[in-house]
C-alpha cells in the first residue's frame, strides 16, 4: 500500500513564532479534517504550538489516517504507511521545538497510539481521547514499550462509538504492562466528543511536561 505524504497542516502560530515551543501534533477523527483540531490551541498553554495535519486518506467529504476493517481496527499496511508519512513530516518540522506531544481524538487516538508504539522516544508525552490503541496492526506492544512516557487517557465510560472490547484492551495494557506514566480521566455524559472541562485537564497535563 503506497505511502501518502502529509500535505495539509494547520498551524496555531506563524512560522516566525514557533522556535522553542512545544509542538502538539493534533490528530483528528475519522471523516474529519484539521479544522476540527486546530482550535484546541486556545485551551492549551502559551508555550505550545499546535500543528493539525490532515489525514492522507480521503473518506467521503473528509479524511482519515488509515483504511480499516471496522471501527478502531486499522488495516496494518495502511496505518504503517501513514506512520512513516507522519515521521517523515516530523523529521522536517520537529527540530525547532523543545519537544513533541501527540494529541489524538477518536481515529486520531488510534493513529497517535501507533506513532507512540512505533517510536516512543520521539515524544515527551501523549494525550489520547475517546479511542483505542491500534491492536493487531503490526506495532510493538511488548511489556514496558512506553516506559516512563507521560500519557493522558480519557473517555466517557458510557460512549458507544469505539467498541468496548478495544477500549478495555487498551486500558488494561496501559494500566498494567505498558510502562507509561498514566493519567486516567473519565467524563461521563460527554459522549464521543471533547469538553471544556476535559481540555482544562489536558492543558494542566501538558503544562507539567518537560
Amino acid at each position: 500500500m503506497p505511502t501518502h505524504p502529509i500535505e495539509h497542516v494547520a498551524w496555531s502560530r506563524p512560522e516566525s513564532q514557533r522556535d522553542g515551543t512545544v509542538l502538539v501534533v493534533a490528530l483528528h477523527g475519522r471523516g474529519s479534517d484539521e479544522s476540527s483540531m486546530i482550535g484546541l490551541a486556545q485551551y492549551l498553554p502559551d508555550r505550545i504550538t499546535v500543528a493539525a495535519p490532515r489525514g492522507p486518506v480521503s473518506l467521503g467529504g473528509g479524511s482519515t489516517w488509515f483504511e480499516n476493517r471496522g471501527i478502531g481496527r486499522p488495516i496494518e499496511e495502511s496505518i504503517l504507511a501513514t506512520t512513516q508519512a507522519i515521521f517523515t513530516w516530523l523529521d522536517d518540522v520537529a527540530g525547532r521545538h523543545t519537544g513533541v506531544v501527540i494529541l489524538g481524538f477518536s481515529g486520531g487516538t488510534a493513529m497517535g497510539g501507533g506513532l507512540l508504539l512505533a517510536e516512543p522516544r520521539r515524544f515527551v508525552g501523549a494525550v489520547l481521547l475517546s479511542g483505542t490503541l491500534p491492536w493487531d496492526a503490526g506495532f510493538d506492544t511488548s511489556d514496558g514499550r512506553l516506559d516512563g512516557l507521560p500519557l493522558f487517557w480519557s473517555i466517557d465510560p458510557e460512549e458507544d462509538v469505539i467498541p468496548r472490547d478495544l477500549v478495555e484492551r487498551s486500558e488494561q495494557w496501559l494500566r498494567t504492562t505498558s510502562g507509561a506514566n498514566l493519567e486516567e480521566h473519565q467524563y461521563p455524559g460527554i459522549g464521543h466528543a471533547m469538553s471544556i472541562e476535559q481540555m482544562g485537564d489536558v492543558s494542566s497535563f501538558v503544562e507539567r511536561l518537560p
